[in-house]
């Protein structure tokens, strides 16, 4: 069954009023979140999500409710991923921390509005050419491909900078320094942008790039653009509070791309059958689905997209604590000395100053 228009438009005024309401709160009180306020935001982001996909199931049906809390978590454990290259930009640009929160949201609220219109164009190319599903299908397994066997880092690619922030860099007024978290400032008597604003168009585009391979998945999982839209979100909208929640956590989920490599390589797999029991391509079974091809169902994909990221999640902090069970105990003060931000060692004053003639 079809979701009631009035129910997509309430649900969609009332997410809006939801960032609204979060993006005010940081404008008034930008600060540095402590672990305590992060976690207590991601839980409750989580529990907005699993409250929406009740609604889902009491307004429409368990399978509306299932595709939502199997595109949610796509969205939210693809988005993870963001995390390293968000870090990076941060680091790159020098942005102060405590208005870190800003530009996230800003960069989330930009991602969302591209994003929105990346989905309505998905939609409209699927509901005309169900065979775009065997070049989604491919290239997500590509993806998978090279998110197993990656060639570099994420530093490399944000040392890159994008073309667009180049253009930006050519012809705004931009100056060496920020001011607070304004976007315009005033230096020398004359009006220009901050840094911020760059900063603000290197996360939404990073976002967006990342959006390539996770739209297209989430396509695997429903092709409802409601259900799409509405999972992206509550994935985006809790991926501030988990920023600052892992922070250097990040470092230790070694294995996390695996997993990642493996629901993008699952869903593409989904996308590639579906795209042959639904097939239209007339060089192809003679433009007739291929009966043997099976629909994998929401529920298994449920399981797999959890079970994934649980066993690259598990297996992450198990090989981080023998990795430090392994480091000698210069290595492990230093590793904690790093985290906590203190000097790694105390020099100790030599015994023969205390020596009295």
């Amino acid at each position: 069954m079809d979701l009631p228009v009035p129910f997509q438009i309430i649900a969609l005024v009332i997410l809006v009023l939801v960032l609204v309401a979060d993006l005010l709160i940081i404008v008034k009180r930008p600060h540095i979140p402590s672990p305590k306020e992060s976690t207590l935001w991601v839980l409750f982001y989580v529990a907005l999500a699993l409250v929406f996909a009740g609604i889902l199931w009491a307004v429409a049906d368990v399978e509306h409710a299932g595709q939502f809390v199997a595109g949610w978590l796509t969205e939210y454990s693809l988005s993870i991923d963001n995390l390293f290259v968000f870090v990076l930009i941060m680091s790159q640009f020098s942005v102060p921390r405590r208005y870190q929160q800003k530009v996230l949201m800003v960069g989330i609220i930009i991602a969302l509005v591209l994003r929105g219109l990346f989905i309505l164009a998905g939609a409209a190319i699927i509901e005309q050419f169900s065979w775009v599903f065997y070049i989604f299908g491919a290239f997500l397994i590509y993806t998978a491909i090279k998110q197993a066997l990656p060639e570099g880092d994420h530093d490399d690619d944000v040392k890159k900078e994008s073309f667009l922030v180049r253009i930006i860099r050519r012809t705004v007024d931009i100056s060496d320094e920020y001011d607070g978290p304004k976007v315009r400032t005033v230096v020398n008597g004359k009006r220009m942008f901050t840094p911020m604003i760059i900063v603000f168009v290197a996360i939404g585009v990073t976002d967006l790039l990342f959006a390539l391979d996770s739209i297209p998945a989430i396509f695997g999982i429903t092709q409802d653009p409601f259900l799409v839209f509405t999972a992206n979100i509550f994935a985006l909208m809790g991926l501030r509070q988990l920023y600052f929640l892992l922070g250097d956590l990040l470092d230790r989920l070694k294995y996390l791309h695996y997993g990642i490599a493996f629901i993008l390589a699952f869903i593409g797999v989904k996308l590639i059958l579906h795209a042959m029991h639904e097939n239209e391509l007339a060089f192809i079974n003679g433009g007739e689905g291929i009966a043997w091809a099976p629909e994998i169902s929401t529920w298994v994909s449920l399981g797999v997209i959890v079970g994934a990221m649980l066993v690259a999640t598990v297996a992450s902090l198990i090989a981080a604590r023998r990795d430090a069970r392994a480091a000698g105990p210069t290595e492990a003060a230093a590793a904690v000395a790093g985290e906590q931000g203190t000097p790694p060692t105390v020099e100790q004053p030599d015994a023969r100053e205390d020596e009295r003639p």
